[in-house]
């Protein structure tokens, strides 16, 4: 029995040991599970190399069947996290050359985090894939989001934000119209909580657009206005018709937009 007692410290060192191990290499890779499932499955990390603590992929969408992993996002996301996860302090370092001009800093807890302000270059091609009327424009350009300081928490498997979004959309055209380009826009998320109060205004350019609308738990709601610049409309005609409804307020036509 004083055999047994005396080689238990060193069994649980060197349990201890193997555990530290098995995290010092646990490989990037088992992070695609856990995306796939705070996601709900629709998001995963594609060619994931290195560690938990250091690696890189790409941002896909997650595959189905023997389908292969489709890059959503452009560029490589490469990550450093601190070891300090392991006294419950999160430390993570994010960059990206090819689609944010600097890296962001994540720092908070287990279920908490504060992200540092920063700027995401996205596919403006991906805005087809909402479907109607959005996939009939097939719209081109530059989109970029951007974002203050945000406050993220977990509640159960719940996410909730505050801080402020900015989605930018730059030399918009559409292969409906020969007008390029048809404008600039600007789409403003306040998050509180679960909900984000959305504004979408025009910069500049021919095509008028704004609106107001609401992002609930996952649910859009929006109401807006598109409508041709004064000497525009008869050119942006056939491509206002495929947006919405047409109505008339005074003597000015727009038309309703209604997601």
């Amino acid at each position: 029995m004083n055999k047994v007692r005396a080689a238990l410290p060193w069994l649980a060192a060197g349990l201890f040991a193997i555990l530290l191990t098995v995290l010092a290499y646990c490989p990037a890779a088992w992070l695609a599970s856990a995306l796939e499932r705070q996601s709900g499955g629709r998001l995963t990390l594609g060619d994931a190399t290195g560690t938990l603590w250091r690696g890189s992929a790409f941002i896909g969408g997650a595959p189905s069947g023997k389908d292969a992993v489709t890059p959503l996002l452009p560029g490589r996301f490469s990550w450093r996290l601190s070891p300090l996860l392991l006294l419950g302090q999160v430390e993570l370092e994010l960059s990206n050359p090819v689609a944010m001009p600097q890296p962001v800093m994540v720092r908070g807890g287990w279920t908490h985090w504060d992200v540092a302000p920063g700027l995401l270059d996205l596919p403006i091609s991906g805005l087809a894939g909402l479907g109607a009327p959005l996939n009939t424009l097939a719209p081109t350009g530059q989109m970029q989001l951007s974002w203050s300081a945000l406050s993220v928490g977990m509640h159960g498997s719940a996410l909730y934000l505050d801080g402020r979004m900015s989605l930018r959309l730059d030399d918009v055209a559409s292969q409906l119209s020969s007008i390029r380009p048809l404008g600039a826009y600007q789409m403003v998320f306040d998050w509180h909580g679960a909900q984000a109060r959305i504004a979408l205004t025009t910069v500049n350019g021919p095509l008028l657009l704004s609106g107001t609308g609401m992002l609930d738990n996952g649910r859009f709601r929006f109401s807006g206005k598109a409508s041709a610049e004064t000497g525009q409309e008869e050119r942006l005609a056939n491509m206002l018709n495929l947006l919405g409804q047409r109505r008339k307020e005074g003597d000015k036509n727009f038309i309703a937009l209604e997601f």
